[in-house]
């Protein structure tokens, strides 16, 4: 049931009326889920970012992109360590090129030569073509591990969920519960891994035509703004140790507890069909110091 649109909200009612309109109307409904509201907080653009109700029991944010405002963003109230992250998204419709809406997790106040991060960006393009999904790790201040892939839908007609499973065995970023990307703890044998800082989740719209759309050769047409990236139904699952171990990050070594939780064939299979860029196979980025290694780690 459509309770209020993105077009009517945004025009027809200063910010602050429209959230206690969602509250009122959530409380009516008994809503049993918690609205993204609660969970979330707009870290920047909260002048032109807004919640509205799509249908009953579930709030949607609206992130909002126009040439004056540089875009907006959110965080979550809470920091994590390790834990399963979901979140229903719908992209830039039409021409999104040059525009970039993300999903990711980072810490609070960590000095960015040490901070970790694992990221997912959404590079807009011209109407028509495909969305590609930027990804990316770092670890003790340490990224250049990207992976990209075209996305095999339309990502503005409808939400799709996207996904971050983080445990102290692998990172796997999922498209509609498909494996797409898996990063693997090798850090007993010197790559870094996420393992002790504990992070948001955040997500934001924002330029970068400057390199975002063919490498910055499709600029944004600002003709086609205001931009609108759409986000719902945000679950948090924390992550259940293997019996008779006091947390996730106790685990043992030799557990395969964590392992279970990889489709190793559905990966394959997503990589091979829609994966167009990985860093561990460009051989003229790495011809002078070699490939990092875990690259070439199983």
């Amino acid at each position: 049931m459509a309770l209020l649109s993105p077009s009517s909200s945004r025009h027809s009612m200063p910010l602050a009326a429209l959230l206690l309109l969602l509250i009122t109307m959530a409380v009516r409904l008994g809503v049993a889920n918690k609205l993204l509201y609660d969970q979330v907080d707009i870290t920047w653009g909260g002048d032109h970012s807004f919640f509205y109700m799509e249908r009953e029991g579930e709030d949607v944010l609206a992130l909002c992109l126009e040439e004056t405002n540089g875009g907006s963003g959110f965080a979550s109230k809470d920091a994590y360590l390790f834990g399963r992250f979901d979140i229903d998204i719908m992209l830039v419709t039409n021409n999104s090129a040059g525009t970039v809406a993300t999903f990711y997790l980072m810490p609070d106040d960590v000095p960015w030569p040490y901070h970790d991060e694992i990221d997912l960006e959404f590079l807009g393009n011209a109407t028509g073509e495909p969305y590609t999904l930027h990804t990316n790790v770092f670890a003790n201040g340490v990224g250049g591990r990207e992976q990209q892939f075209r996305l095999w839908f339309d990502p503005a007609t409808d939400f799709h969920t996207y996904s971050i499973e983080w445990n102290p065995k692998h990172i796997i970023i999922l498209v509609d519960g498909t494996p797409v990307r898996a990063f693997k703890n090798h850090a007993s044998r010197g790559v870094p891994f996420p393992t002790w800082q504990q992070m948001r989740l955040q997500g934001t719209l924002w330029n970068a035509d400057q390199w975002a759309t063919q490498g910055g050769r499709v600029k944004t047409d600002w003709t086609q703004a205001p931009f609108y990236a759409y986000y719902r139904n945000l679950r948090v699952t924390p992550c259940v140790p293997s019996p008779g171990v006091a947390w996730c990050g106790d685990e043992p070594a030799g557990s395969g507890w964590f392992e279970r939780r990889l489709d190793i064939a559905a990966l394959k299979e997503a990589q091979e069909k829609h994966m167009i860029y990985d860093y561990c196979v460009d051989e003229k980025r790495f011809k002078d110091k070699g490939f990092p290694a875990e690259c070439t780690m199983e």
